[in-house]
């Protein structure tokens, strides 16, 4: 799966998570990259950024040719919020679900980084072997707006 067409299905399948009020778009202005902006039930907030690799020997030219597979086995999702409030290690990890449990017959993989990762996110493994790779570069508890350096986060939002 291409770049664009997994920013367009990352954004739907993050809105049909349960603890998920909406996901949209995020414009990244004039870094020219994809991003995602995702606001839970309790109106916190997360910036995703989106990037990918190629599959082997696809160069992102011409049309897409997707490749199907079995999806990931659907997964409990996990705890996000705790004293009602969501930490960026909860979200990759319920991000990554949600990811799983789509039921996206071209998704081989979705996981959460590891806690030991310099910035928290998730990545998806298609079943071309192409990557998607989700960092979050903000959060903001409810009314805030995007804050000012990226990955600078909030421990819970």
């Amino acid at each position: 799966m291409r770049l664009d067409t997994f920013h367009q299905f990352a954004v739907s399948a993050l809105a049909a998570a349960p603890d998920v009020l909406s996901a949209e778009a995020w414009d990244r202005g004039a870094e020219h990259l994809r991003g995602i902006h995702v606001t839970l039930t309790t109106g916190a907030q997360f910036w995703l950024g989106v990037t990918a690799a190629a599959a082997p020997g696809d160069k992102w030219e011409g049309p897409e040719i997707p490749v199907e597979g079995e999806p990931p086995a659907e997964v409990a999702y996990p705890q996000l919020f705790e004293n009602g409030k969501a930490s960026p290690a909860r979200a990759q990890e319920y991000f990554a679900a949600a990811l799983a449990n789509s039921g996206n017959k071209q998704i081989a993989e979705a996981y959460a980084y590891s806690s030991e990762a310099q910035t928290p996110g998730f990545g998806v493994i298609f079943q071309n072997e192409a990557r998607a790779f989700c960092l979050i570069h903000h959060t903001a508890r409810p009314g805030q707006g995007v804050g000012g350096r990226a990955f600078d986060l909030q421990a819970a939002v």
